[in-house]
């Protein structure tokens, strides 16, 4: 290629970049419609969904949709089709609609609504999922939730579990409502975010918090649950969880499925402190950023095929179904052909559509894993700097960590050590449970012999030393030792390993009062102790 044309290939490929189309997924709902009599259940549903997609299409929906058998609506991008299908199982009644952005040109929204019925219990399912074809790599947009989704919270109703999906805030105002909140924000069967906006201390209005919850909710509709926190029940949240895994005086918190009163409180349930949440620029990034938790969190946590199906799917179905039909009815040579040429071709559009999401999957696996690199490089930076102050600290004649306070009661030992000890010392999960319902009567020895980890081990370890320190008199009575028989295996971020050291006291006890047990191992990658198990002696099979 000569120089000359090196320009014109470089404006062919960005002119070519610019025409791919990427097929961008944003949400899903699945939730279970209102109980009661099915037959209207369903027709109150399917209805709402029809009226919604009418006005979404042009032209008028043919009568076999108001009837919910199968149809399809070609209206020039702005397509709507359905599907019905019928066993003894199970009815289904999928609808998929496609209508053109109002300001951004090639954007083409899709939404593809199921309802199901099943035997022999008579419940119903509704799903939901929302995507872009689009030419964007990143849609700079403020997710929100089909209107049809706020119709059906509504009426007849969507449920996650036993949680009422609803298009309001929930207030949260009084000790009753805050006990039901936390026995929520526990529950391992719930299967949504609780989203908690709280009200600042001294506020004029404690029933409105800093970001606009009304808005929050009906954007997050079946995706989440948004509650509003007066200052006293904020405070009754910090008893239950500590003050890191609370929400107070205006912050905002997504508290994800699955949280427990140990978790860990850089672990994913986000905090969105309030600074600058008068300012409406900065309100606004705040409530996108929450919107785009939800949004993107329901596509993480649910599974096609499993928790919902594509309209695809249930089309394929319906064309094998009529094929077969076809076979058996002793169709003529012509109609089978016709069915066969039918579902050949749909599946060879499915084909090239699932070839688009794979080469998609790709660039972001790609674009994850260089996301992944630079944090890790940034972990890695912190902890060399971490050790930097601390040398400093040192050689100006001032110890590091002498001020610290030190805990005395286990309710707030989990909260010591990710203040005080960040990026030295972590807490694995079953350390913060075993925390909290600890025996041992001795909480200052316990987080001196943390301190020691903090400091002592983790420089020797930092500076190339093998760090054993085998039998190191850590006080009078204490020692770090090798755990012999009780060496075991944990997991720890994805990886297995291998903890052989604990911190113990002396006596040959196994009272948990007076027993102390701390097993950790060394994390070369973030520079970092990690304390296994702790404070009492861990029973293993040799033990």
């Amino acid at each position: 290629m000569s120089t000359d044309d090196k320009p014109l290939q470089a404006g062919i490929s960005a002119a070519r970049e610019r025409r791919k189309v990427y097929e961008q997924e944003v949400l899903r709902v699945v939730a279970s419609l209102h109980q009661g009599d099915k037959s209207s259940i369903l027709i109150s549903a399917r209805r709402q969904v029809l009226a919604w997609a009418q006005n979404k299409t042009s032209g008028t929906l043919p009568k076999e949709a108001w009837e919910y058998k199968s149809f399809e609506h070609l209206a020039g991008g702005r397509s709507c089709a359905a599907v019905y299908l019928e066993d003894a199982d199970r009815d289904t009644w999928a609808l998929r609609v496609e209508d053109p952005d109002k300001t951004v040109a090639g954007r083409i929204w899709t939404t593809e609504t199921v309802i199901s019925s099943f035997a022999p219990d008579d419940t119903c399912q509704f799903t939901l999922r929302l995507s872009a074809s689009t030419t964007e790599q990143r849609l700079d947009i403020e997710p929100h939730v089909p209107g049809v989704i706020r119709q059906i919270a509504n009426t007849p109703g969507l449920w996650s579990g036993h949680y009422k999906l609803v298009d309001h805030p929930y207030r949260i105002g009084d000790n009753h409502r805050a006990e039901i909140l936390i026995r929520a924000l526990l529950d391992p069967s719930r299967k949504v975010p609780i989203i908690a906006l709280s009200v600042p201390e001294g506020s004029d209005n404690e029933a409105t918090p800093l970001l606009d919850a009304g808005v929050l909710a009906r954007a997050c509709t079946g995706l989440a649950i948004v509650v509003i926190l007066t200052p006293e029940n904020s405070w009754e949240l910090t008893e239950q969880f500590g003050k890191q895994l609370s929400v107070y005086n205006g912050a905002a918190r997504v508290y994800l499925p699955g949280f427990t009163e140990d978790a860990n409180p850089f672990g994913g349930h986000e905090l969105i402190l309030p600074h600058g949440f008068e300012n409406p620029d900065t309100a606004k990034r705040a409530l996108t950023r929450l919107r785009w938790i939800a949004a993107a969190g329901s596509v993480r946590r649910t599974q096609l095929g499993v928790d919902l199906f594509a309209f695809s799917a249930v089309k394929a179905q319906e064309l094998q179904r009529r094929q077969i039909a076809l076979q058996n009815s002793g169709a003529t040579t012509q109609e089978r052909l016709e069915a066969a040429n039918a579902r050949s071709v749909f599946l060879e559009s499915q084909l090239k559509e699932s070839e688009k999401y794979v080469e998609q999957f790709s660039d972001l696996h790609q674009e994850a894993e260089d996301r992944a690199e630079t944090a890790e490089a940034q972990v890695r930076a912190y902890a060399f700097r971490i050790q930097q102050l601390q040398d400093e600290l040192k050689s100006s004649g001032v110890e590091p960590d002498a001020q610290i306070a030190l805990p005395d009661r286990w309710e707030d030992f989990a909260n010591w050590c990710d203040v005080n000890l960040a990026g030295r010392v972590a807490l694995s999960p079953q350390a913060r449970r075993t925390i909290k319902d600890a025996r041992f009567d001795d909480v200052g020895l316990a987080a001196r012999s943390l301190i020691w980890l903090a400091n002592n081990y983790r420089e020797a370890k930092v500076s190339g030393g093998d760090g054993a320190m085998r039998d190191v008199i850590i006080e009078k009575g204490v020692l770090n030792a090798h755990c012999g028989n009780d060496c075991y295996q944990m997991d720890w971020q994805g990886k297995r390993r291998a903890v052989e050291w604990h911190i113990k006291n002396g006596g040959n006890t196994r009272d948990p009062a007076r027993c102390l047990r701390i097993y950790y191992f060394w994390d070369e990658f973030s520079m970092q102790v990690v304390v296994s198990y702790m404070p009492t002696h861990r029973r293993t099979d040799a033990s």
